[in-house]
């Protein structure tokens, strides 16, 4: 029997290469308009992407007005004239297309799948995060998918929790564990909300200041911990 019967599985950076998808569609976006991209329209786009999201979280902005700003940001930032709403419906429709998995997330899906029941849990957004599933090798492993944007709050919020324990028909918290690389967003959430949490520690970061119920460096470390193995 395993230790935990629901699993609330990050997708970006967790399952998902973020990274590899976010890059491919902001270049494409940009070829399709005549520039030449290189690193440093990533590197400012990701930096300025990543403290709205980082707002987001914390409920200071909401998705649409991130949506709205990061372009106009972006393109303010390096003296691009484009029209930001028309580039970011582009970016988001080449976004849909990055179903790359990171190592490991074939073989964790295939493994659980089965004794457990597989469910993303995102704040992306949602006609992304729905496009990017259906195109994946994971697709038939994976019982639901709770889209913050759907559900009307994100993590680490406890009415996204809520709203997730809801649709699962409320299930004992003790059997549900979240899995993630973000402390902010899956383990602030997990721990606040009282379920297990596994901090997927890719960069073997310093120990987080959260108390994290486990820790792991690789997505095949997760598999003994939810089937409760020996020497997990």
């Amino acid at each position: 029997m395993p230790r935990y019967d629901i699993l609330l599985l990050d997708a970006d950076g967790t399952l998902f290469d973020f990274e590899r998808a976010e890059r491919e569609a902001l270049f494409a976006a940009l070829r399709a308009r005549g520039i030449v991209p290189g690193e440093r329209h990533l590197a400012v786009y990701r930096e300025i992407n990543e403290g709205l999201w980082r707002r987001f979280e914390r409920g200071e902005l909401q998705k649409e007005e991130l949506l709205r700003l990061r372009f106009s940001l972006y393109f303010e930032e390096m003296g691009i004239g484009e029209e930001p709403r028309r580039f970011n419906k582009e970016y988001l429709d080449e976004l849909k297309k990055g179903a790359f998995l990171l190592p490991g997330a074939q073989e964790l899906c295939e493994r659980l799948h089965g004794c457990c029941r597989l469910c993303l849990a995102t704040n992306g957004v949602s006609r992304v995060q729905r496009g990017r599933l259906r195109r994946s090798s994971i697709a038939p492993f994976i019982h639901d998918l709770f889209v913050s944007e759907d559900l009307g709050a994100q993590k680490p919020q406890a009415a996204y929790f809520d709203r997730v324990f809801a649709r699962l028909g409320r299930p004992p918290r003790e059997r549900v564990i979240i899995l993630g690389d973000s402390l902010t967003s899956d383990m602030r959430g997990g721990v606040d909300y009282g379920i297990a949490t596994c901090w997927l520690n890719f960069g073997r970061h310093r120990a987080p200041g959260l108390p994290v119920t486990y820790q792991i460096h690789a997505l095949e470390e997760f598999v003994p911990i939810v089937l409760d193995e020996k020497n997990s």
